[in-house]
């Protein structure tokens, strides 16, 4: 943080102190790149946009925790918090206080010799014979009369030690402040709480009002660090420590509970305190029954906690149990900002805080950004501005493993509708070709020189010096592109690689081939027509059929509404076809392939390559009859077939097209 002043005869100087909060200026931008691709990979498998931001979320990117990775942080907390402690602590400290005031008493009974035999007799019986319960010892020791002055210390302690942890259980904080209290201290605390259970009676009955709360806090405000601002946030934190208090005690054995009820006479030496403090819980549970008051934990560790911080291990359970539920983002609505940071801090520390802000600014951005967008039925899905985005990524890597391939190419120019002749010429209205620079700039000067400008002056380009790059035209392509959905193609890994290669030979002609056009048929039990965004979110179905035969049936329609165009056929599949479309429209499926099956692909791959389609089929596995097949199929049809690795397919395809073209790999501008 900086301020800037400025003084005379200085300039500006500036100031820096610490940083105090809000977004951390350092920090690096969210990665939309990486959210999206992951995303979108999600969403290529089936999930929906939704589900597939909260899945990487969930996992969280490179050097970046997710959400399970914090829940699973958390999770080990509450086992060490469990497996570390046990809830006897304020037991065991009231029986080592009590060993020792009795011990001191041994010793001083041995060292007075000027006590009575009888006495020192009677006395040296009773704590032999001391119960061996301690609250009950605790008790019958409560009016004993002690000789030695470090033993009644050490009693004394006991029940002050007492009256701290009771009190320590409803108000946090509250043992350390009263260490060392004097009478007044105490008295003030039993004053505190019974105007406590009064304001919150008439809160019960309707009666309080703002200023009663107010003359409260006025009065003791400094034993309540939360600083409440009105009495429902003061019931509120009350409530909570109550409740947490109550599930401590159901967490304890039935002999721990009852050794501190009768212990809890011994509280400061009086009852009051615990029937202010009986009454107040009361008052709480009625004000608050909604609060979790009847749940447990099975502690099983060696570490004995008092009473104050076990209710303070059992808030931190439920609040461990709340954080692992806002992470988990399972419910209906959830979002990151949801996720209380504060809590996160107390428990996992900074570094948690700024991995769970960064999801919450990553998922922010996201919605934001406009990559995702909701539908009309209120779905997320992925926008055109994300498909684009996408497009480009499962290109830019096509293009990568196709130069790995061909070699390292001249990308320099990008694809155009016309071919450039070498030639140039004067520019007319309408025109959209490229300038020829040179020659513009050239005739520019030597129109300047007619007319006698200095040639050391500006040069002023007037309409008559432009020329344009003359281009001659290109035959324009139509493409289809036929992918098998048959749910071996997920079952066996090829779903994903299938679309992405869809959506890469879409970008490509849509950004660098405008002129061409582009058909995505799928084809499982039945074939269809697909946008790419429907393409891209299709899910696996679990349905039987290869359909071939209909996807060739809506390749030749398409072929036949571009008559004018070059025609390609590029066809995607991992399974010889086991169903065709019957003349009423339904789909017949048979396997092994049905010779009438066979009859009526091929009869439709005859049809298409009349119209003179260029075909090629891309086989995916290993089957040596779907090989065989399909070099059969190429041969009829003059293609030709290619087996590439499932990473190299978007590369094949897109390679296979442009060799079609005949445009050339290096006239692509892939960026």
């Amino acid at each position: 943080m900086s301020t800037s002043h400025t003084s005379p005869g200085h300039g500006r100087r500036s100031r820096y102190g610490r940083y105090t909060g809000g977004p951390d200026p350092l920090a690096p931008p969210a990665d939309l790149t990486e959210a999206l691709d992951a995303v979108a990979e999600e969403v290529m498998a089936g999930y929906s946009p939704e589900r597939a931001l909260q899945e990487f979320l969930r996992r969280g990117g490179r050097g970046r925790e997710g959400y399970d990775d914090l829940a699973r942080r958390l999770a080990e907390k509450r086992r060490e918090l469990l497996q570390q402690h046990n809830l006897g602590g304020t037991l065991q400290d009231v029986q080592k206080l009590l060993d020792d005031a009795v011990l001191a008493e041994r010793g001083q009974l041995a060292r007075d010799v000027m006590m009575d035999d009888t006495d020192r007799t009677f006395r040296e019986m009773q704590l032999d014979n001391l119960p061996a319960s301690t609250a009950a010892a605790v008790n019958e020791l409560s009016s004993y009369d002690w000789q030695s002055t470090d033993a009644r210390e050490k009693f004394e302690q006991i029940k002050d030690m007492l009256g701290r942890e009771f009190l320590d259980q409803r108000f946090a904080g509250m043992k350390q402040a009263l260490e060392g209290a004097t009478d007044e201290d105490r008295a003030a605390v039993k004053e505190m709480l019974s105007d406590l259970n009064d304001l919150l009676a008439k809160h019960r009955a309707g009666e309080d009002t703002d200023q009663a709360f107010q003359d409260f806090m006025s009065k003791h405000g400094e034993q309540f660090p939360e600083n409440p601002e009105n009495v429902d946030e003061l019931i509120d934190t009350l409530a909570q420590r109550s409740a947490a208090a109550q599930r401590m005690l159901n967490s304890m054995s039935e002999e721990q509970r009852q050794e501190l009820m009768e212990l809890s006479a011994q509280a400061f030496g009086s009852q009051d305190l615990m029937d202010q403090l009986g009454a107040l819980d009361d008052n709480l549970r009625d004000l608050r029954p909604d609060l979790d008051w009847s749940g447990s934990a099975e502690f099983s560790g060696e570490q004995g906690l008092g009473l104050g911080d076990g209710t303070g291990a059992i808030q931190d359970l439920a609040e461990l149990d709340a954080l692992s539920e806002q992470l988990s983002q399972g419910y209906d609505g959830a979002r990151s900002t949801d996720i209380d940071l504060d809590a996160l801090g107390r428990q996992l520390g900074e570094d948690a805080t700024v991995s769970a802000r960064t999801l919450a600014e990553l998922e922010r951005a996201m919605r934001d950004s406009g990559l995702l967008r909701h539908g009309a039925d209120g779905s997320l899905r992925l926008s055109p501005q994300a498909m684009r985005r996408l497009g480009q990524s499962l290109l830019n890597d096509a293009a990568q493993n196709l130069s790995a391939r061909t070699g390292s190419r001249d990308t320099r120019l990008s694809g155009a509708s016309d071919e450039q002749t070498g030639a140039s010429r004067p520019w007319e209205f309408g025109d959209t070709a490229p300038w020829d620079v040179t020659r513009t700039v050239t005739n520019a000067l030597q129109r300047s020189a007619a007319e006698g400008q200095s040639p050391t002056g500006r040069v002023r380009i007037e309409v008559g010096d432009v020329e344009v790059v003359d281009t001659e035209a290109r035959t324009q392509s139509a493409v289809a592109l036929l992918v098998d959905t048959s749910f071996s193609m997920a079952a066996e890994g090829r779903w994903v690689p299938m679309k992405r290669t869809a959506l890469a030979l879409h970008h490509l002609v849509s950004t660098k081939f405008r002129g061409d056009e582009l058909a995505l048929i799928t084809f499982g039990r039945m074939a269809m027509n697909m946008d790419v965004d429907e393409l891209t979110a299709l899910p696996p179905v679990q349905e039987q059929g290869t359909n071939l035969h209909h996807g060739l049936l809506l390749a030749e329609r398409f072929f036949a509404r571009h008559p004018s165009m070059d025609a390609t056929l590029l066809i995607v599949t991992d399974g010889e076809p086991t169903a065709h479309l019957e003349e009423w429209g339904e789909a017949w499926f048979n396997w092994p392939t049905h010779p009438e099956t066979l009859r009526k692909t091929v009869i439709q791959l005859d049809r298409v390559t009349r119209r003179g389609a260029k075909v090629t089929f891309f086989r995916l596995g290993e089957d040596p009859g779907l090989a065989q097949f399909l070099e059969q199929l190429a041969d009829r049809a003059g293609g030709r077939v290619t087996a590439p690795d499932l990473d190299d397919l978007g590369a094949a395809v897109v390679g296979e097209y442009l060799r079609f073209r005949e445009s050339g790999w290096d006239e692509v501008d892939w960026g």
